[in-house]
């Protein structure tokens, strides 16, 4: 490579991310039409009014800051009373105890997924990753040179992954499996038996599971949400979190990577070493911010965790009831969890649109309304809807989708 110039091979990396698309897409957006404009793309319900924080969680920060105690560099690990915190958090749903040790904070999850898949690359490695998925793993492996390959998540079964494809798939290169529950894009919600079967196979090709929680508790369906880590026993876990979703703070990039390793595989000195050794090149939350952390999860009170799930399962419904009467798009599950689904696009039935890039283009410049197109997370002519909005705004958007799909569909030719 000569001075100066760019590694070539970073270009092959993935330009599919969400907020580029989403950015693209604003762009689209034509103010003369005289509509506000409503997004149903990014998953940010501090957006909307019916979603935000709880009290304790300004509190907490405010009496950080003014303790003048938190101004300083804190641990590249993260502040021992904040890894304290999280451990014993994450331990309440687990049938053995966290460490302090077991657990380092981060920089929202995106920061975590990128740990993950640092600590696990080496030269001839693969991955696998669910499709549909989180793009940022597939950017992130690009730029860790990993082989991706991916398993598909079955809709007619629930968004449940094929694991018969995860066998034929994995090779004694492969380095780790990818599960996010509850789901993003899919908003589906594993059963405990699914999760087991999950675990047992990544035991038997003996490559750990990555658990990507951010919507962690965030279930409001059928299925309880079990963290993957229940299964500590028979696979290494790793856990990957955040307050984003369950605390509405998104902002405070406050996310954790933790290790549940009870069978030994990657808790040795070496690889703990290099974690940490890793984490002297990262920028971590803020100090301040850290420090609101046991507080927090300490005084946050059921009823607020309760009010959210309960606004979630409203727009959900609101969601999944009015896509039913939209021509042309059709969701398979009603939504379990997280604050999204994905819906089918019947390309067939439009006159005029090519794809779903096309569509949620031409939808935002006639409608004022944001979706992201399922290519953004790996399936084409299909849609991710974010519900983490207020009721008014998402029946309002879903209203201008019906029109839209209305003003675009094939009329029906005479006989």
């Amino acid at each position: 490579m000569e001075n100066g110039s760019v590694n070539p091979e970073l270009d092959t990396a993935s330009t599919i991310t969400i907020k580029g698309i989403l950015s693209l897409l604003m762009q689209n957006f034509d103010e003369k039409n005289g509509k506000r404009l409503i997004s149903l793309g990014m998953g940010d319900p501090t957006v909307y009014s019916c979603f935000h924080t709880t009290h304790v969680a300004g509190e907490a920060v405010v009496e950080a800051l003014q303790s003048d105690k938190f101004n300083g560099y804190s641990p590249t690990v993260g502040l021992p009373q904040t890894r304290r915190a999280i451990a014993e958090y994450l331990s309440c749903d687990l049938p053995y105890k966290l460490s302090s040790d077991d657990v380092f904070v981060t920089s929202g999850c995106t920061q975590a997924i990128d740990v993950a898949l640092t600590m696990l690359a080496r030269p001839g490695a693969n991955i696998l990753l669910p499709r549909p998925g989180f793009p940022i793993y597939e950017l992130c492996a690009t730029f860790r040179r990993l082989e991706i390959r991916y398993f598909d998540l079955l809709p007619e079964k629930g968004w449940e992954v094929d694991l018969n494809s995860i066998e034929a798939l994995a090779d004694q290169n492969t380095v780790g499996l990818v599960i996010i529950n509850p789901g993003n894009p899919c908003g589906n919600v594993y059963s405990y038996q699914h999760l087991e079967k999950i675990a047992e196979t990544a035991e038997k090709l003996k490559i750990p599971v990555i658990a990507d929680e951010v919507y962690g508790h965030l279930a409001f369906g059928d299925n309880p949400f079990v963290p993957m880590g229940v299964f500590g026993s028979i696979v290494p876990v790793l856990t990957l979190g955040s307050l984003s979703k369950r605390w509405i703070v998104p902002g405070w990039r406050l996310g954790w990577f933790v290790m549940t390793d009870l069978c030994g595989m990657l808790k040795n000195p070496k690889i703990t070493e290099r974690i940490k050794k890793y984490f002297d090149i990262l920028g971590g939350p803020a100090t301040f911010i850290q420090a609101a952390v046991p507080r927090l999860i300490e005084q946050t009170d059921e009823v607020f965790f309760q009010k959210t799930i309960n606004t979630l399962k409203q727009t959900s419904d609101i969601c999944w009831d009015m896509i039913k009467e939209i021509p042309c798009i059709s969701c398979p599950q009603k939504p379990q969890g997280s604050m999204a689904c994905m819906v089918k696009l019947n390309i067939s039935s439009l006159d005029d649109i090519s794809d779903d890039i096309d569509f949620c283009f031409r939808l935002t410049k006639e409608e004022s309304v944001i979706i992201l197109p399922g290519t953004a997370v790996g399936l084409k002519n299909w849609l991710r809807i974010t519900f983490a909005a207020d009721p008014q705004s998402l029946k309002e958007a879903l209203g201008r989708l019906k029109s839209f799909c209305k003003r675009h569909t094939k009329l029906t030719q005479p006989f």
